[in-house]
């Protein structure tokens, strides 16, 4: 119980945050606000028109219904704070909260990674090996492949969380980040902090390298059938299946391992702070209209949507 009874516990932290008042960190803070409420929006209407749409009723739908569940917790655990903050100029938050905020983001985070890891083993079996995939991706696999996401996910965000209020802090409480993010946090114990370094570069391992592993085999394989098949439409419709997946990965791998994967030396305050928004705000945003616009069903869902709410509003 000692650890809550520390300075820090009591007083909790300061976030410096990202912006200032100045005319154009105003400017800036009402651009991720706007994105904020498009990542809403488009990860609610992406969820609804996948449960709603039976057309939409396959794997691939269903994986995609839940990383948008996945973004849409993730931007409500960052932004409200953050605008909160920003809005009021109070900057604080509670030790608990900040507990909280890091178990619940590290949890989305890494849920995230690996549910993209595992949605290129779907666009394998899909590809190279057609004739069996009703039966290689049956519900019960596909409600595995989603549980263990998750499962995964919650425990890596426990561990981090846990060990992270376990560590003293009793010195500076200002925490030079716009939200409680472990690497931030690490600066200002006042204790050895070698054993959680190792700690998280060891889950960050497993929970980015792992499934980016299965991500390149996978789509090594994606690219020897390919390259077999004879006709060039067939290659055309291959190559398209995968391309929203494909920048989905390249956008949130490309930020979390700049971020979680460089050695301590490297790393700098202001860089962290502008990749953290890349993959927490924009990313989000970015995912459902990734997979809406380049996707022919999805927009056929939502112009069968929009046409049945017309018919319904002049009737």
């Amino acid at each position: 119980m000692g650890i809550w009874l520390n300075q820090s516990s009591i007083d909790g932290f300061i976030l410096l945050g990202i912006f200032s008042h100045s005319q154009t960190d105003l400017v800036l803070f009402s651009a991720v606000m706007v994105v904020f409420i498009v990542a809403l929006c488009g990860n609610v209407l992406l969820v609804f028109l996948i449960r709603v749409d039976l057309r939409l009723h396959t794997p691939m739908y269903f994986f995609l219904s839940q990383l948008s569940l996945m973004d849409l917790m993730l931007v409500c655990t960052i932004v409200p704070k953050m605008a909160a903050n920003f809005l009021s100029g109070r900057k604080s938050i509670s030790f608990v909260g900040c507990g909280v905020q890091i178990g619940f983001f590290v949890s989305l985070v890494g849920a995230e990674g690996l549910l993209l890891g595992l949605m290129a083993y779907d666009r394998y079996v899909a590809i190279s090996r057609p004739l069996h995939y009703p039966t290689l991706m049956n519900q019960r696999v596909c409600l595995q492949i989603a549980g263990s996401s998750w499962a995964f996910g919650i425990i890596d965000g426990m561990i981090q969380m846990v060990a992270a209020i376990t560590l003293p802090y009793c010195g500076s409480r200002d925490v030079d980040h716009f939200f409680c993010e472990v690497p931030a946090l690490l600066k200002l114990a006042c204790a050895d902090t070698s054993l959680f370094d190792t700690l998280l570069f060891a889950c960050c391992v497993f929970m980015l390298l792992l499934p980016f592993s299965i991500i390149v085999a996978s789509y090594a394989r994606i690219l020897g059938t390919v390259l077999r098949m004879h006709s060039a439409q067939a290659r055309k419709k291959a190559l398209a299946t995968c391309s929203s997946h494909l920048t989905a990965v390249s956008l949130f791998y490309g930020a979390a391992m700049f971020i979680y994967l460089r050695p301590r030396r490297y790393r700098a305050p202001s860089h962290d702070k502008v990749v953290s928004v890349f993959y927490t705000v924009l990313t989000p945003m970015l995912n459902p209209l990734i997979y809406s616009l380049r996707n022919h069903e999805v927009t056929g869902a939502l112009r069968k949507g929009l046409d049945r709410c017309r018919t319904g509003s002049q009737h």
